[in-house]
């Protein structure tokens, strides 16, 4: 069986902690182990950090030129790979070919911001602050930084982060998720073909012991995270304690308000994509439909034709559209979520559960839930109130857009949030009074482009620190100011004792 290795200082290896310490790799869609992921622990992140600071050394002192250079090459090897890669996710993720060659795509975005940093790096100068006193600044590179990512997107998440620390002038390592972990030693394979120097970009696979390893470590200077808002706010902790850095992205409950005004069938389509694409195993999925007034019954009916069409299949298999959950764990937990929420009242309109793939036979142990529509769900029911990342859509009914805009405001998450309307003063209101850091209009899933930064408000977000874009590049680098004289030769400067100002 296949063992899945580290990637350090240029090379795959099974590390000094690791001995026969592994974890199983499944495929989701047949229920079978694979592969074996190793574990790696704090000697392991310690000599990937080793490596990494020595990289350091002569990465941080390479051109601009060099290292965009490296990131057009790399961003050519994942267009040349694309396909590949987004097999190589479906098979250990469960998500559907297309869907993860899209993640592929959104993340190149970010090696493209990469490219163009030239641009974005330049400083200010000022002249003549004061009689032949100039003024300039520079950002410089931190050194070792570290990223730690979810399941749910094992290219994409990752690609947020590693581009732009690395065209700073930061050397990185990566901790990926052990459910989908080959992913990350593809990338690395890339980023060597790119031309990327031994020791820039390396691999720790692990669970707990190699994530608190590098929370501790002294040699890495910032940690990126994206996951659950409880993990988010270990690593913000422990991470800040040690005097990093921290990015802490953490978990979401995201609203889809639709108005009486709205095109239904429009909003109905993009809301089913939203909530069963990559059977609701993101963080920007829409897991609540708002409908506000008459438009409920209307969108029920819309939705539960729609929740019914969704073709659900093996990841690989053309025509599929929602593959299975990731593990059996997850796909147990949302079954009885479904459970739960006729218990507790809601109406279900579509029931998922106990889905057979009856024209794949060898699917049948695989961990598929078919999509699950809830309606009358109120907000003190458990598929409200929990995040549960899976392919279930509660629908909660309110009477105005301000009830909505209310609701919204009083969850605890603030990561995502769109509103199906035709009117612009509806629009205006609703973008201004929300309090989510991401909003769409007519757009299900509102993820900003590469050269805006991804992160939202509340519990989605641990501590001030969004990703990518300019918030990147200011995670990744701290300023410099110089204050320059250049006195003529010969010429006597007088030195006063008072503060000096500008004159």
């Amino acid at each position: 069986m296949k063992t899945i290795q580290h990637w350090i200082d240029g090379s795959p290896g099974t590390g000094k902690d690791t001995g026969t310490d592994t974890a199983p790799v499944f495929n989701p869609a047949t229920g079978t182990e694979q592969a074996r992921v190793v574990l790696g622990g704090a000697a392991d992140v310690d000599t990937a950090v080793t490596a990494a600071a020595k990289a350091f050394a002569t990465w941080s002192e390479s051109s601009l030129t060099q290292r965009t250079q490296v990131m057009f090459a790399f961003r050519q090897l994942l267009v040349e790979h694309e396909e590949e890669l987004g097999r190589i996710i479906s098979a250990e993720h469960g998500k559907t070919v297309d869907d993860a060659r899209g993640e592929i795509v959104r993340g190149r975005e970010v090696v493209e911001f990469a490219c163009g940093l030239g641009d974005v790096l330049k400083g200010s100068f000022s002249d003549q602050v004061s009689r032949g006193v100039d003024v300039h600044d520079f950002r410089q590179p931190l050194g070792v930084v570290a990223g730690i990512t979810p399941f749910n997107f094992p290219a994409m998440v990752p690609l947020w982060m590693h581009p732009i620390a690395i065209a700073t002038g930061n050397t990185f390592l990566l901790k990926p998720s052990e459910r989908d972990p080959s992913a990350a030693n593809f990338v690395a394979e890339l980023y060597r073909k790119a031309g990327l120097p031994d020791g820039v970009f390396n691999v720790v696979h692990g669970g707990k012991e190699a994530v608190d390893a590098i929370l501790a470590h002294p040699g890495i200077e910032a940690v990126s995270f994206v996951g659950s808002t409880p993990i988010a706010r270990y690593v913000h902790q422990q991470a800040t304690a040690a005097g990093k850095r921290v990015q802490a992205l953490g978990g979401a409950k995201n609203h889809a308000v639709v108005l009486p005004d709205a095109d239904l069938e429009y909003a109905a389509g993009h809301i089913t994509a939203g909530a069963y694409g990559s059977a609701g195993e993101r963080c920007m999925a829409i897991s609540v439909a708002v409908a506000v007034g008459e438009a409920a019954d209307g969108l029920v009916a819309v939705l539960e034709r729609k929740a019914r069409q969704v073709k659900v299949g093996p990841g690989d298999q053309p025509g599929t559209e929602m593959g299975p959950l990731v593990t059996k764990a997850a796909q147990e937990r949302v079954e009885n979520a479904v459970a739960t929420a006729a218990a507790q009242g809601a109406t279900v309109v579509v029931d998922g559960r106990g889905l057979k793939i009856d024209e794949h036979p060898e699917c049948a142990d695989g961990f598929f839930t078919g999509p699950s529509l809830l309606d009358h769900v109120t907000t003190d029911m458990d598929a409200y109130r929990q995040e549960l990342f899976g392919p279930v859509l509660a629908l909660v009914r309110v009477d105005t857009l301000d009830q909505a805009i209310d609701l919204i405001n009083a969850n605890p998450y603030g990561n995502g949030t769109a509103l199906f309307t035709a009117s612009g003063e509806a629009a205006r209101r609703f973008q201004r009074n929300v309090k989510i850091g991401m909003i769409g209009v007519n757009v299900p899933v509102p993820v900003p482009m590469s050269y805006y930064s991804f992160g939202g408000w509340k519990d989605s977000l641990i501590g001030d620190s969004p990703i990518h874009g300019p918030e990147g590049i200011r995670f990744y680098t701290r300023p410099k100011v110089v204050t320059t004289r250049w006195p003529q030769q010969n010429h006597q400067v007088t030195a006063g004792f008072t503060f000096p100002t500008p004159s």
